[in-house]
């Protein structure tokens, strides 16, 4: 091999190694179906597979904020009606649709312009740029009354929920398609491609959120081999 041809093959393989690095940094893996080998299959089994002896996942495809009462009306009436403790309880929402605003950060609502993408209501009259669902609205406290409608019990935030246990899913598959209506509508910056914007997503969930695939494929594996209760909003 003459000196020309070392050196581009060694550049090749520096772009290869770094494209793999990179690949291997977003969540779920940069391809448009998930891939077995980039699934974090442990981490999913740990989470959703922890001790309890109730479980429930609550699917949420539209973007409808009752799905976070009804969850928060789940772990309160498990907890104070039937007497399950906190840690017996396992409850997952498993979001995808319009629903994956939820698990996105404030800079991708505001980059992407998500509330006007999802047709969000604004609220105050102002078009929301964050993610107003996550962040807590009390402060945690155990010991608080759960009839007080401004302490933990009520309140019906992510970042709140996920403090009582929640789980959160994030579907890739979903992420990756409206990646794609996010370029063609004109919602991503200039020269964009829906693998940026997909990549970008990835990377700028919420924390705490738990990529899986397709989450109608996940829902099934948490009852088959998890024993998952179901739940969605019929209205």
């Amino acid at each position: 091999m003459n000196r020309s041809m070392f050196l581009m093959s060694s550049s090749a393989l520096a772009i290869g190694a770094g494209t793999a690095t990179a690949d291997a940094a977003v969540p779920g893996g940069t391809a448009l179906v998930e891939r077995r080998a980039d699934f974090d299959e442990a981490a999913f089994s740990r989470i959703v597979g922890r001790p309890a002896k109730i479980r429930q996942v609550v699917e949420s495809i539209a973007f409808n904020p009752t799905t976070l009462g009804n969850i928060k009306n789940t772990l309160n009436g498990l907890q104070f009606g039937f007497g399950y403790a906190p840690s017996a309880i396992a409850v997952a929402m498993a979001n995808h649709g319009a629903s994956t605003a939820y698990v996105l950060s404030d800079a991708m609502w505001k980059k992407y312009r998500l509330a006007e993408f999802y047709k969000i209501p604004a609220q105050n009259g102002a078009a929301l740029t964050a993610n107003a669902y996550y962040p807590a609205k009390s402060g945690y406290d155990r010991q608080a009354s759960p009839d007080d409608e401004h302490g933990m019990y009520q309140d019906t935030s992510i970042e709140m929920l996920q403090r009582r246990g929640l789980i959160v899913l994030a579907c890739h598959t979903a992420i990756e398609e409206q990646s794609r209506k996010l370029v063609a509508q004109g919602f991503a910056p200039p020269g964009a491609t829906p693998k940026d914007v997909a990549d970008d997503l990835l990377t700028h969930l919420i924390r705490g959120a738990l990529v899986v695939p397709s989450m109608v494929a996940t829902i099934a594996v948490l009852q088959a081999e998890y024993h998952y209760t179901y739940l969605t909003l019929a209205f």
